[in-house]
């Protein structure tokens, strides 16, 4: 009983060891095709060749199945340590288990953990959400805790993923100690390898541009496996900055990131009954442009076979905070995402969280472009005036189906909070605004059960301080 005892302690927390052979522990994601009985799996290290090999166990059995051979990407980059990423497809699996998984170094165990598998589209979910993260703060520790103790399934990011230039470096200080840790401590969480982040792009992950200035900039395109399902945009257009770099920073990045960039920050899939459209939604887009404006609404067209449908982008168009009020260029999407029937908008951006009345939304125009920034230059977003109806009989309690599409901001994830002044001070809401809680961190859950979702807004601790429900 003591050795199974031993056993099971090391497959849910990790193997202490494995400080000794990973830069990065392994830790999952959806990956460029996910499907209800594959998930992707990554690890780093240094640049050595090594033998490598990954087994799953179903739950309930005791053998342990070989994966298929891992695949490896150098990251050679200037001012950074080369290390390799490992890429490792687990397919097979049972939809909707907790399973387990190892990793073997040259025959030896050094990695194991739990995994919650996709669901499929009959089978209860509960996902997190939770923007301006990576700040490396104790409010981004307390509140990965929550997220830790939430036990969900599935995780998704709105964007600020890592402050504040979306570097390599920040990754490795910022980040991975705080969400990827191979057991519980006082500083992180073995949150990714359990189950997969999704990861929206936000300022301070796509901004940085200049490769000279920052050669281990967009390291995005590295860390992350998404869908690439997404329109393509060529640099300098209307949706896509130019890189900035020499000739050789330029090749290092592009190796590097491969089929990833520039593709991965627009792009979608289905978990269980649900539909995720992922977008870039930075100053610098266009929503005005028509590629992008035909793929969405394509999209959300096809999408209409899943019983609940979601968007997640960075910055929110409707948005009550003083800070960053004046970019709403996102609005301009409000009348396909109430054509394609979305349910909920989450968005980051504000650093405290925001819930809207159901509402639709009429653009007057196409917008006011603003350009700022010190060389008079930069974009900094759009004011987008229109008319809005609200839908106040909504309550999420007794009356449960909204008309209209409800926006949250869940930008609480442990970046300082916008704001907290307004908080007490209702009439310094927009009319749109149903709740404003910006006077300590949050982060989001939504619980799916068939025709039935319940979202809750929680306190690092676990606080309840919003909640309401949508029937179908």
């Amino acid at each position: 009983m003591r050795k199974l005892y031993i056993c099971l302690s090391l497959i849910l927390v990790g193997l202490d060891l494995s400080a000794q052979h990973f830069l990065v522990s392994p830790y999952l994601q959806i990956g460029h095709h996910p499907t209800p009985t594959s998930i992707t799996l990554l690890w780093q290290t240094d640049i050595q060749d090594q033998n490598w090999v990954v087994e799953y166990q179903s739950a309930g059995t005791i053998n342990w199945i070989p994966q298929t051979s891992p695949s490896f990407t150098n990251i050679q980059i200037a001012q950074t340590v080369p290390h390799r990423i490992y890429t490792c497809l687990l397919t097979n699996l049972k939809p909707g288990e907790t399973g387990n998984y190892r990793v073997l170094k040259n025959g030896e165990v050094v990695f194991s953990s739990l995994i919650h598998t996709p669901k499929l589209v009959n089978q209860p979910q509960k996902f997190v959400v939770f923007g301006d993260i990576g700040a490396g703060t104790k409010e981004s520790v307390e509140i990965a805790k929550g997220v830790y103790e939430a036990d969900a399934d599935i995780a998704f990011v709105p964007g600020d993923i890592v402050y504040d230039n979306g570097l390599i470096r920040e990754y490795q200080k910022r980040f991975w100690p705080i969400y990827n840790t191979t057991k519980v401590d006082t500083a992180g969480f073995p949150i990714m390898s359990k189950i997969p982040f999704v990861g929206a792009v936000g300022n301070h992950d796509a901004d940085t541009r200049d490769l000279n200035r920052y050669p281990d900039a967009l390291a995005y395109y590295y860390y992350w496996k998404q869908p690439l399902n997404g329109p393509i945009f060529q640099e300098g257009t209307s949706v896509l900055p130019n890189l900035i770099g020499t000739e050789e920073n330029k090749k290092a990045f592009l190796s590097a990131a491969g089929e990833s960039y520039p593709r991965m920050t627009q792009f979608s899939f289905e978990y269980g009954n649900a539909h995720w459209l992922i977008l870039d939604a930075d100053n610098y887009v266009d929503f005005t442009d028509k590629t992008l404006l035909d793929w969405i609404k394509e999209d959300l067209n096809k999408a209409q076979a899943s019983e609940w449908r979601f968007v997640l982008f960075h910055h929110p168009g409707f948005n009550s905070s003083i800070e960053h009020f004046e970019q709403q260029q996102t609005r301009l999407l409000a009348p396909l995402f109430e054509a394609g029937k979305v349910d909920v908008v989450f968005t980051g951006h504000v650093h405290n969280y925001q819930r809207s009345y159901p509402l639709t939304f009429h653009p007057e125009s196409k917008g006011i472009q603003l350009i700022g920034g010190r060389d008079g230059k930069t974009l900094r977003g759009k004011v987008v005036n229109g008319a809005w109806n609200l839908d106040k009989i909504f309550d999420g309690e007794k009356n449960t189906s909204p008309k209209g599409v409800i926006y949250i901001v869940t930008g609480a994830g442990g970046q300082d909070l916008y704001n907290p002044e307004q908080q007490e001070k209702p009439d310094s809401w927009q009319g749109f605004t149903s709740k404003f809680i910006s006077q300590f961190h949050t982060f989001t859950t939504g619980e799916i059960t068939g025709k039935k979702l319940v979202i809750r807004q929680l306190s690092a601790t676990g606080k309840e301080v919003d909640r309401f429900e949508i029937k179908h």
